[in-house]
């Protein structure tokens, strides 16, 4: 049985409640007794790339289907066409599906079961079911027709059974040249479904494959290999997204010419669809090879690699997909409920911390200048256990430039001329000075008093001061590089490149921006893979990749959610 970790909530529906159609139909499939009660599933992803979250919402329904019924969930790599699959591909899958938090019951391969493969299309020609065809790849799409018009015969179709099985052991004993023969299934060539118009189930590829080397020259097709991979691991539920609906006629009809008439029962859900990205593997190849982004791994991307590496924890990944659920209609989810979903999981277990990006310089005029006082900073809220730490205050402070205004607008809450505000674990301060450029007119310093008796958030006089900023201290904060991600395209839909343009020219100019910030001392300790909230600024790790211990190099996971940039621009729109 698959396990789990704690990838199955405790108090997940208890069993008989459904919680979407295929829970249903497998309840019902278990009360009528079907497969003996039995509930095997499987993960059957093509070792031609990495894994995206598209493909998690698949790994996600099957090993969770498989726990919740007591069932068993294998990982089945489809490698069928070995131009495109590699041993790196096959690792990288593994290594994501139990970065997600579950293992499989039996690791397979479709090149396992080539021998039986080879078989079951022999027994298929024997039948009269299937026959050699000389058409190349073109002519055979031109045979096929279209949904208006009906296919055409194949010159070759009416073969006898026994030239049809000369020419294969022919084509399997290398004797004919890549791309001259194919093996098609003889179905119907007027048949309204047009998968089911002579379908090619195997062709000749000479190509190195990742585990079975030169011994074949003939590979099957996703088609042939799919049905009869599914039944002979037993499995009782296929589970396959929406695009394969068409297919289901022809997964069918293989089965039962082969005689599996009550094997595996194909049902179909809506993949994944998310806004300002690109789920396609020819896609995310294309950036790759072209240069766009770093790899695979690119935090950018919507690869698991790429999540893992941009600081996505697995139990955010899950309960997203939790979230969105299992339809039966495709739909766009906006990119934002993704990351809403890591928001919520980051503020309860990540440490709190203070960087500055946008570094304004702040004097405590009746600040001792030689005394530095300690005050204590939780290190999460959310987390009673996660104890508190200490900062150093002093005299002089760095703060964010975005949250001084010098006419400050309605309802602002930070500092301005006159304004007091908190500073965060310290004390409340209130701008009496402002120093400009004489030239420029840019601000360059506030000068302001502080109130010594509000320290620890004390005010004596219980007067309201609404507003808290953050800081780090000028004299011992440390200056760390800092990588900002934004979405990798400026359109909603990337997926479809309008016509004279190519995906390149989706790209969003600004979607990686190196920078730095000013960081409270203890960040200098960050080890590659921690994770923190910048308070008020958002989450951020230390890279894995370019951060080593003791010189860590951040980069952000998400921002937080900024209410007052929200409001700014509504009071923008109104004037306009």
């Amino acid at each position: 049985m698959p396990i789990m970790t704690d990838v199955v909530d405790s108090d997940m529906q208890e069993q008989g409640k459904p919680d979407n159609f295929i829970e249903k139909n497998i309840i019902e499939d278990i009360s009528s007794g079907l497969n003996k009660g039995r509930v095997q599933v499987r993960f059957p992803p093509q070792p031609n790339g990495y894994l995206h979250i598209g493909h998690a919402k698949a790994i996600c329904l099957n090993f969770g289907l498989a726990s919740r019924f007591e069932g068993h969930c294998n990982l089945r790599f489809d490698d069928t066409n070995p131009l495109r699959e590699k041993q790196e591909y096959v690792d990288s899958i593994q290594e994501d599906i139990r970065w997600l938090g579950f293992e499989w019951d039996q690791l397979c391969f479709a090149s396992d079961y080539f021998d039986q493969f080879h078989d079951w299309a022999v027994q298929l020609i024997g039948q009269g079911d299937a026959y050699v065809c000389d058409l190349t790849a073109e002519e055979v799409r031109e045979y096929r027709g279209g949904l208006k018009e009906p296919g055409r015969d194949s010159p070759h179709r009416d073969r006898t059974i026994e030239e049809n099985l000369r020419l294969f052991a022919l084509m399997k004993g290398g004797e004919f040249p890549d791309g001259s023969k194919t093996l098609r299934a003889r179905i119907d060539m007027a048949s309204p479904h047009i998968i089911m118009r002579d379908p090619v189930m195997y062709r000749i590829l000479r190509s190195t494959h990742h585990r079975t080397g030169d011994d074949w020259c003939i590979y099957p097709t996703y088609d042939w290999a799919h049905g009869q991979g599914d039944a002979i691991e037993g499995v009782t539920h296929s589970l396959c997204s929406l695009e394969f609906t068409n297919h289901r006629p022809l997964y069918e009809w293989f089965l039962d010419k082969i005689g599996l008439e009550d094997g595996p029962r194909q049902t179909e859900f809506a993949r994944l669809a998310l806004s300002y990205t690109v789920m396609s593997k020819r896609s995310l190849r294309t950036l790759i090879e072209d240069g766009h982004v770093e790899g695979w791994d690119d935090p950018r991307l919507p690869t698991l690699s790429g999540m893992r590496r941009r600081g996505y924890t697995p139990e955010s990944i899950r309960s997203f997909m939790n979230g969105i659920g299992v339809a039966k209609f495709n739909s766009t989810i906006e990119y934002s409920v993704l990351e809403n979903s890591i928001r919520d999981h980051l503020n309860k277990i990540a440490p709190r911390r203070m960087a500055v990006f946008n570094p304004l310089k702040l004097v405590i005029e009746n600040f001792p200048e030689d005394l530095q006082e300690m005050v204590e900073a939780v290190n999460n809220p959310e987390d009673s256990e996660s104890g508190t730490r200490q900062l150093p205050f002093e005299r002089e402070l760095w703060v964010d430039r975005d949250d001084f205004r010098l006419e400050p607008p309605r309802k602002w809450r930070r500092l301005a001329p006159g304004a007091e505000v908190r500073l965060r674990y310290g004390y409340c301060v209130t701008v009496q000075d402002v120093i400009q450029n004489s030239e420029t007119g840019e601000v360059e310093e506030l000068r302001c008093v502080y109130d010594p008796e509000t320290a620890r958030g004390q005010t004596p006089d219980g007067r309201k001061v609404r507003g808290i900023i953050h800081w780090v201290p000028a004299s011992c904060c440390i200056e760390l590089p800092v990588r900002l991600y934004s979405p990798l395209f400026v359109v909603p839909d990337p997926d479809h490149v309008p016509e004279g343009k190519q995906l390149a020219d989706l790209l969003a100019p600004g979607s990686l921006e190196e920078t730095t910030a000013l960081c409270e001392p203890s960040l200098q300790e960050a080890n590659p893979g921690d994770r923190f909230q910048l308070e008020r600024v958002g989450y951020f790790i230390a890279d894995q990749h370019l951060s080593c211990p003791g010189a860590p190099h951040f980069a952000r996971i998400v921002p937080l959610r900024d209410s007052w940039a929200k409001q700014e621009k509504r009071q923008a729109d109104s004037r306009s």
